[in-house]
């Protein structure tokens, strides 16, 4: 990259510029020396702050800004232009914040603010004096790191099955699987953070059993710890197909880092490879396998990819992306049996394979829950505030069925992005805030260089309303029951999926009856 490539676009906002030329709403990319910021003007007030999402480093100029606050296109996460707090994840850290000065018609921005100092320590009277988190993922950290932020003093316990630290998930079947993101990227938080936070975190310590009359956690090697409050947050697991060689050393399911990473090592050496299952993660595997051009076939019951979740469009677009880079599709079948060299389809085709991906699903984690009577329904019951049938105890991520206020309808959503924001209010909830939780689900998908936004949430649809050209990769698809829109996809449209998040979120459905 050149000198001239490298600098930082826009106006040097230390020289300053016409208020006029601000518009209201309208963020303007700048520089202050070689440092990228954004100028907002909203309501009155200006505000100067990073240009860079602190997730993937997604450009806020092209974002959205909501009154004092600004989402970034690329993931959703919003930020404050008061503060540059991280006010709704995927973003965890700060953007900084610049001083702003007025003079006659012009502004300028002077010297960076200094960081916002931590929270003081909430008063002990009234709050859980300790709290258990079970499950290292999105919605587990997310709550642990949200206490400590609103000042929660207390004990704070996460308990996680996994050998790992948590880490972005998101990014195990796309960049870090296809080999063009360094494992740098993948831990959430470097190895010192839980320590400094004061966050106790025990790695390959999954609970046997929850007491929730006596307010414990019974670990595998039995010994209890007792919570004032308590997170249930451990996530999904794969279904696992019951198939004949199906454990094979060469067959692998993908959820965890130690799978991506026994993934990537199978691929080292493989040259054809088979992924069973048509999901999200299965053809973001199938993008990943021919990014290391290896030869992957998919093979799924439904006659279209996604057709279920997309519609038939879409879904048939999504094939053609895979297609047109070499993935050859085996719809309406199944695997029968696997072997050391083939996969046998029901069809009485044999596809050659040294790498065998099931992608077929998960199934919320609820065993534990259920064991400790908590009330159960494809998933765990929770209420307005994510609170199970049991006090004090709380659910949050893959596992969590909520009263969605959107849709009208009872849910559960295995989205990353929704697992954290869900960690984000329970931990808040804890500390008796109170707090519904009203966000509008959304993910994203990648499939080679085509990014899939989603948001809302449409279980089922009457109709299906396209704007642009699905195959000019350039749309606004909206999925529609009477006079509700429940989902809008977009591709190559970013600013309207932030638009749309923020229409869905003023929609609330009206209650039954």
């Amino acid at each position: 990259m050149s000198e001239a490539e490298s600098k930082p676009g826009g106006p040097d906002l230390t020289q300053g510029l016409p208020l006029a030329e601000l518009a209201e709403g309208a963020p303007l990319l700048g520089h202050v020396g070689d440092e990228p910021v954004l100028l907002v003007r909203s309501e009155q007030e200006i505000f100067a702050i990073g240009a860079k999402c602190t997730h993937y480093g997604g450009p806020l100029a092209e974002g959205l800004v909501l009154g004092d606050t600004v989402r970034c296109p690329w993931h959703h996460a919003c930020f404050s232009l008061r503060t540059g707090a991280p006010l709704r994840p995927p973003a965890l850290n700060p953007v900084d914040c610049w001083r702003v000065e007025r003079s006659g018609d012009r502004v300028l921005v002077r010297e960076k603010r200094q960081a916002a100092p931590a929270p003081s320590p909430l008063p002990a009277a009234g709050l859980p004096q300790s709290v258990v988190i079970l499950g290292g993922g999105a919605a587990g950290n997310c709550a642990a790191e949200t206490l400590r932020r609103e000042g929660y003093a207390g004990r704070i316990t996460m308990l996680s099955a996994d050998a790992a630290a948590p880490y972005d998930r998101p990014n195990l079947s796309k960049d870090y699987l296809a080999g063009s993101a360094p494992a740098e990227w993948i831990p959430l938080r470097a190895p010192d953070f839980y320590r400094e936070q004061g966050i106790e975190l025990r790695l390959g310590a999954p609970a046997r059993a929850i007491d929730a009359a006596r307010r414990e956690v019974e670990l595998e090697d039995g010994s209890r710890l007792g919570y004032g409050a308590l997170l249930i947050a451990t996530g999904a697991e794969p279904v696992r197909l019951d198939l004949p060689g199906a454990d094979l050393p060469h067959v692998r399911y993908l959820r965890s880092l130690a799978d991506s990473e026994a993934i990537i090592r199978r691929a080292q050496n493989a040259r054809r490879a088979v992924v069973i299952g048509a999901s999200f993660i299965g053809l973001e595997v199938a993008a990943s396998l021919r990014t290391r051009n290896i030869e992957v076939h998919v093979v799924a019951p439904e006659p279209l990819p996604m057709a279920r979740i997309l519609g038939s469009e879409l879904g048939s677009f999504v094939q053609e992306i895979h297609e047109d880079h070499g993935v050859r599709f085996h719809l309406g079948t199944t695997a029968a049996a696997i072997d050391a060299a083939h996969v046998a389809l029901k069809t009485g085709e044999r596809l050659p394979a040294d790498l065998v991906v099931i992608g077929v699903g998960v199934k919320p984690a609820v065993a534990l829950a259920e064991k400790a009577g908590l009330a159960a329904d494809r998933g765990i019951v929770v209420d307005a505030f994510l609170e199970t049938s049991a006090p004090g105890v709380f659910a949050a991520g893959d596992l969590a069925r909520w009263p969605d206020p959107h849709s009208g309808e009872s849910v559960r959503v295995e989205h990353w992005v929704v697992a954290e924001r869900q960690g984000q209010v329970a931990a808040r909830n804890m500390l008796g805030r109170r707090e519904p939780f009203d966000a509008v689900p959304f993910f994203w998908s990648m499939h080679y260089d085509v990014p899939i936004l989603y948001v809302g949430h449409a279980q089922s649809w009457d109709r299906i309303e396209i704007d642009g050209s699905i195959a000019a990769r350039d749309c606004r698809v909206a999925y529609r029951r009477g006079e509700r829109t429940l989902a809008v996809v977009t591709i190559g449209r970013d600013i309207e999926s932030l638009r749309a998040e923020a229409e869905l979120e003023r929609a609330v459905a009206p209650r039954p009856g």
